[in-house]
């Protein structure tokens, strides 16, 4: 299917980043109906589909061209679903969600979340000594994973190959967006990989703790909370290519 020419793109995380601020948000919608060119959004969340739906929903969210959920263990191509496809393939044949289950079950201080996917497996954990004991027991296991341990509780068990920047540069490749101007933009440690993509990217003001030292050429750090802090990053970045009307 031939892919929508896009100019300018945001791909941004819901949960404490576009999302959380209702002034803040209308500020920067406000900004992009204001603009000569059209902005393409992508928001990519560690909610899974049916959460994310309703999310986008109960605030009123622009509609996204694709949505990327659970940490990027799965795409949903709304115009295109061969991408989606493609990635659920791409990540292969050896994710078993129910050998991540027994090499947890006797860790102690961790919690499972329930789900209803199985592309990956969640936990809450107590402490970091808990997740430690996890990957430790991973890796002398040999379990294809990819593990991410964010906001000081969180912990996503994904497919090898998984990840928000993993399924964030797939998605640009395939729909031929590397030309355009992108600006990433988080919140939390689950957001670290695609931050780290050779793209702009911002790091909203209220940022968790684990992403309050990261620093990178690519890497604005906005004073700004949540939406208030990507307006920040985007007009950092693009107010010369993106003048208002």
């Amino acid at each position: 299917m031939p892919q929508k020419n896009v100019s300018h793109l945001l791909a941004t995380d819901l949960d404490g980043t576009f999302v959380g601020e209702a002034e803040e948000l209308r500020s920067l919608l406000d900004h992009f109906e204001r603009l000569d060119e059209t902005v393409t959004l992508v928001y990519v969340t560690g909610r899974h589909l049916e959460s994310a739906l309703e999310l986008i929903e109960q605030e009123n969210l622009p509609f996204p061209e694709v949505l990327i959920t659970d940490v990027g263990a799965a795409i949903h191509d709304f115009s295109d679903p061969d991408v989606s496809l493609m990635w659920k393939n791409k990540l292969g044949d050896d994710w078993n969600p129910e050998d991540i289950r027994r090499a947890a079950r006797n860790i102690k201080g961790l919690q499972e979340q329930e789900l209803p996917v199985s592309c990956r497996v969640s936990y809450y954990a107590e402490g970091e000594a808990a997740v430690n004991e996890l990957k430790q027991t991973l890796r002398s296991t040999g379990i294809p994973h990819h593990l991410i341990y964010s906001s000081g509780r969180d912990v996503d068990v994904l497919p090898l190959g998984a990840g928000k920047g993993n399924a964030l540069s797939y998605l640009i490749e395939q729909k031929d967006w590397s030309d355009a101007d992108i600006l990433i933009a988080g919140d939390s440690g689950n957001d670290l990989d695609m931050l780290s993509l050779p793209y702009p990217a911002v790091i909203v003001g209220n940022c968790q703790d684990e992403l309050k030292s990261v620093q990178g050429d690519l890497i604005y750090r906005a004073k700004r909370p949540c939406a208030g802090g990507i307006l920040e990053g985007w007009k950092h970045y693009f107010s010369e290519s993106l003048s208002p009307m």
